[in-house]
């Protein structure tokens, strides 16, 4: 089976030199510390939210090609917004995704609510390009990183004021809710192989809620991807979710701020 995780990571590498090499991290650093800290905070949006949708903004997927090769940031954001998002996710990745960080610096100015960096961190360089360009929140995926590299990567985004979103696939990476993530996402896409099964939050529901009972601040629990019907949604908050995050459903449509407009007027119903 092609593992797709690791040719992302491995070419993302490259990427990240490149771009260092190009503009220094320090000098990246320096202009972060001039910034004034975020009112945004992605955390109280969601657990102050009736529905908890994270709409995601994402063009195409390894797995399935172009989902919305003419979508654009300054028109479909805005309607997430005026849709009833709680959040936003920004997919930033280019060569796989279709994305950049053009793609917030773009929105930043139209919206108020918090937008999360969606890519695959591996440097503190992509935390401060993050912070730079008006995110308020950065994914940290475990199956991408060691412990001790995510727990590196995390006090620097918290010290920069961004929140952590960290997303596991199964029980064996819970130990990096050590992390201290502000929100902790399940992915029902295996990484590998991009095969969806929403079962895996279900499945993790317990295991969760078991692993953060007792630690001070608790990170909010998310369920990520393969989310298309309104009672999945109300399935998953009685098992302890309280955040949602939805792309395809929404993207694959022509106008994804009316399909995200009408997804939570049925979950309301």
């Amino acid at each position: 089976m092609k593992d797709i995780l690791t040719e992302i990571v491995a070419h993302k590498r490259k990427e990240v030199a490149m771009y260092k090499l190009a503009v220094p991290t320090e000098g990246l650093k320096e202009l972060v510390d001039t910034l004034s800290p975020s009112p945004r905070s992605m955390k109280a949006s969601l657990a102050a939210s009736s529905t908890g949708i994270i709409s995601e903004f994402k063009r195409k997927s390894p797995s399935k090609g172009w989902i919305n090769q003419e979508a654009r940031p300054s028109e479909v954001i805005p309607a997430y917004w005026g849709g009833g998002a709680s959040a936003l996710s920004i997919l930033t990745d280019e060569h796989f995704f279709g994305g950049s960080l053009k793609d917030i610096k773009a929105v930043r100015p139209l919206i108020q609510l918090p937008i999360l960096r969606k890519d695959f961190i591996i440097d503190e360089h992509q935390l401060f390009e993050a912070r730079l360009a008006g995110a308020d929140a950065v994914l940290l995926i475990a199956a991408c990183l060691t412990i001790d590299k995510c727990d590196e990567l995390a006090t620097i985004a918290h010290a920069i004021g961004l929140e952590v979103l960290l997303e596991v696939h199964s029980e064996e990476e819970l130990p990096y809710v050590s992390c201290k993530p502000d929100i902790l996402g399940v992915n029902n896409r295996h990484l590998g192989s991009f095969v969806t099964d929403v079962q895996n939050s279900f499945h993790l529901a317990e295991a969760l809620k078991q692993t953060v009972k007792d630690v001070a601040d608790a990170p909010l629990l998310i369920s990520e991807s393969g989310i298309s019907k309104p009672e999945i949604v109300l399935q998953l908050r009685e098992v302890g979710y309280q955040g949602f995050l939805m792309g395809e459903a929404f993207m694959k449509e022509r106008l994804p701020g009316m399909a995200l407009k009408r997804f939570i007027s049925a979950l309301q119903t």
